[in-house]
């Protein structure tokens, strides 16, 4: 039975999760002519600004039968565009996506054409993705195709952009006059930059043309529709949406209507800009809808039905966005066509009272009877979020596909007053992409890549040697056997975190340089704060922040193998270093003693066991103290996250069998959560063991917990998974995420796909159909302990 609350709905749902991903050629080509046709004739910011008004002047319309909110990054539904001044694919790359059996990518004859006579001669050798691997050290390069870290930015822009109120308070036209009177403002005397300022800021007010000039394409588009349309009906909401957009994005909305079309017009533009890591996000929607909401509920003007169905015009339009198509490494870290765009519902406002409001419940109803991957939603519970609000999101999360995910507000806000923020603009912060916070509207925070900690402890117990590419790739810290005690070796371990950190730092330094010069992205730049008042491009440090970030992947396998280390080798003596190590190289074989022990008679993190708990915090303490404060290029800092997407299964593919049990190849523990199996405890176990790290020393950790349904079921076990939210936020834990569901019936999905094409499963930060995981993905989550209690 299709979802949705009419048949209009429903028809524009089950478009969009039925049309099949493919590649659009229409940005590449509009790109390519633009900078054929500027490039060395103006300033960079120019160029930048001129090539985005080419793609909005350009691109094709698409109003599809029935919406009501318009726009697409492509010319219609799972229509992808590609970046080629950020990544140039090869016709392999194309060939590749085309026939690939997960996250394809339809191809056209077409496609391959304009790319190898358009596109690969002009980018093959300008792409950002060639500039940067052309200036990384062979350092970085080997630990990078080690899978030590990964890099973001190889394929994608600095991403982590939000929206806060101020694209609902003010139109286009008030940015551009926000633009020029800081070009008056500007002392060519005394201001040494007021010439490059200039320069971002007349980029900042072409943009500002090109996405009016988008709007009225649509307006007028509409309108040419409603003239040839028949019904009367749809004429009339031809004309509606005509009238919309006449109003934004030019001036600010002034119905519910005209607010979401906004926002996706914004979304639009940022997205077309740049393909940002991760996509763009509306933020604190609920509330930033409410007034308008509120206003025409009072005037007779809106009904809660017609709210509801505009609502659900947006979720289709998100979900009707792949994200861009990945390959290689990128690809392994983040398998999936969700674009991580991240809806906050609830939280507080910026006065500190409760947020929750009638929109809230609106979005909650929206994401439920939708089910649908994108957009990725959330809620934000504090202290004064009410019962009602945390059992609805609860009874949503128990039906087993992954949404919402639980975000702990008063958590949030304290990470984000610790990392200087201004209380206001932390209340009006949250999650973005997985489980990331910022300051929305406010902040550039930037994911720069995955680093994998076992990894490291790998190449400690190995002199810093690597067997798997057979070089030596860390500080030659001494050989493991030598070790006299569990002290020693974790001293050596710190050492090589460091090392490996500097290296990833040294190599984001220059990308950062090289996004600042060659990648300004002046469309963005203008509803971030402070880069108009500041004349600086979002790149280039303008925002009113300036965060990097680091993503520790494996803090659970990292944990155990340390407490498999100190307690067999060094406290209870059962075998020696040598032994350990000799088992490691043969991946147990030969070995199943040690094996057993590690596995069955060792403490292990996730179980409230503070032996192995407080060797989770010492490892943490050191990833942490390794990152937390570097500076960066940008007048801001490092902190650091933990988290995985799909990395954890990357990352266990090039990482030898480990000291804790785990056999070579296998994935590794993800976000928070327990090694997969370790947790025998319960779930109570779990949090409590969770919650002995400092949450609010990162910026977002991620726990995924699974159950059997029955532990859920019936008022009792609603009210058990609103307590177990409740009291791991009482203990400062982050965030919290459910997959409910059995493993016969994972198991049974990954045999018979073709019966369970509906099947949803939260992954890491997302949600995703378990169809769509590679195999070695789905085992992951079907070794996920299944807990069939609540305690």
């Amino acid at each position: 039975m299709e979802r949705g609350m009419n048949e209009r709905i429903r028809k524009l749902r089950h478009q969009s999760v039925t049309v099949e991903p493919r590649i659009s050629m229409e940005r590449a080509a509009l790109v390519t002519e633009a900078y054929q046709k500027y490039a060395g004739t103006v300033e960079i910011p120019i160029l930048r600004a001129l090539t985005f008004k080419h793609i909005m002047e350009n691109k094709t319309l698409c109003i599809l039968d029935g919406e009501l909110i318009v726009g697409e990054k492509g010319e219609g539904p799972q229509a992808a565009p590609t970046y080629p001044e950020l990544c140039c694919h090869t016709l392999e790359d194309f060939e590749i996506m085309h026939k690939r059996e997960k996250i394809s990518f339809k191809v056209s004859e077409e496609a391959k054409r304009i790319q190898a006579e358009k596109i690969i001669p002009y980018w093959q050798e300008r792409s950002l993705r060639k500039i940067i691997f052309n200036h990384m050290s062979p350092q970085w390069k080997d630990c990078y195709e080690s899978g030590i870290f990964t890099e973001f930015m190889e394929q994608r822009a600095p991403g982590h952009t939000v929206a806060d109120g101020k694209i609902y308070e003010k139109g286009f036209l008030d940015f551009k006059h926000d633009i020029q009177q800081a070009i008056d403002a500007l002392d060519f005397l005394n201001d040494e930059e007021a010439y490059e300022k200039k320069v971002q800021l007349e980029a900042m007010k072409i943009c500002c043309d090109a996405i009016m000039i988008y709007g009225q394409r649509y307006a007028k588009y509409a309108r040419e529709l409603a003239a040839k349309e028949t019904d009367p009906r749809r004429q009339r909401e031809l004309l509606a949406i005509a009238a919309n957009c006449d109003v934004v994005p030019a001036h600010r909305p002034q119905t519910f209507a005209q607010a979401i079309q906004m926002y996706w017009f914004v979304h639009i533009g940022v997205t077309s800009e740049l393909n940002n890591w991760d996509a763009f996000s509306p933020g604190r929607l609920d509330q930033h809808l409410y007034p308008f909401y509120k206003k025409e509920i009072e005037d007779g003007t809106l009904t809660e039905e017609q709210a509801k169905e505009l609502l659900s015009c947006l979720w289709v339009k998100f979900n009707n966005q792949p994200a861009p198509p990945k390959v290689g490494i990128t690809l392994k870290e983040s398998g999936t066509y969700t674009d991580f765009a991240n809806i906050n519902s609830g939280g507080v406002k910026p006065d500190g009272s409760d947020g929750v409001n009638d929109v809230t419940y609106l979005i909650l109803d929206v994401m439920d009877e939708l089910k649908l991957l994108q957009p990725s939603s959330n809620v934000q519970i504090s202290r004064k979020s009410p019962h009602k609000f945390v059992q609805r999101a609860c009874e949503i999360a128990r039906k087993g596909w992954g949404q919402p995910a639980m975000y702990n507000t008063d958590a949030i806000i304290q990470e984000l007053l610790r990392a200087g923020k201004d209380i206001v603009d932390a209340r009006e912060g949250g999650a973005s992409g997985c489980v990331e916070t910022g300051a929305f509207g406010k902040e550039a925070y930037i994911l720069t890549g995955y680093f994998n900690l076992p990894k490291i402890l790998e190449l400690t117990l190995n002199n810093g040697f690597d067997k798997l590419t057979g070089k030596q790739l860390g500080l030659q810290t001494g050989y493991a056997a030598d070790f006299q005690s569990y002290e020693e070796l974790f001293e050596a371990f710190k050492k090589q975190i460091n090392h490996f950190v500097d290296i990833k730092i040294a190599g984001n330094h220059i990308i950062e340089k090289i996004y600042a010069t060659q990648m300004p992205c002046p469309f963005l730049s203008i509803i971030i704060s402070d880069c108009i008042k500041k004349g600086k491009d979002y790149n280039a440090g303008g925002a009113r922040y300036n965060t990097s970030y680091i993503q520790g992947v494996g803090i659970g396998t990292l944990a155990d193998c340390l407490s498999s280390i100190k307690y067999n080798v060094f406290d209870k003596k059962r075998f020696t270093m040598q032994e350990l190590l000799q088992a490691l190289d043969a991946n147990f074989v030969g070995y199943e003693h040690i094996r057993h022990l590690a596995l069955n008679k060792t403490p292990k993190y996730g179980n409230d066991d503070d032996y192995a708990d407080q060797l989770m915090i010492e490892a943490f303490n050191a990833f942490y103290d390794a990152v937390n404060g570097r500076k960066n290029r940008k007048g801001g800092v490092y902190r650091i996250d933990m988290l995985p997407t799909t990395c954890h299964v990357y990352f266990g593919s090039v990482t030898g069998a480990t000291p804790n049990g785990r056999l070579a190849g296998k994935p590794l523990s993800e976000g928070i959560s327990p090694e997969q199996g370790a947790d025998r405890r319960g779930p109570t176990a779990v949090i409590k063991s969770a919650a002995k790290m400092d949450h609010l020393r990162t910026g977002g950790t991620l726990l995924n917990q699974k159950f059997n349904p029955s532990v859920v079921a019936g008022d009792e076990g609603l009210e058990s998974m609103v307590s177990l939210v409740r009291t791991y936020f009482n203990m400062d834990g982050h965030h919290i995420q459910f997959n409910v569901i059995d493993r016969k019936t994972l198991l049974d999905a990954q045999q018979h796909p073709e019966e369970y094409k509906d099947l949803i499963v939260r992954v890491a930060g997302y949600s995703d159909y378990f169809h769509n995981l590679n195999k070695e993905l789905q085992d992951e989550i079907i070794a996920r302990t299944e807990h069939t209690c609540m305690r």
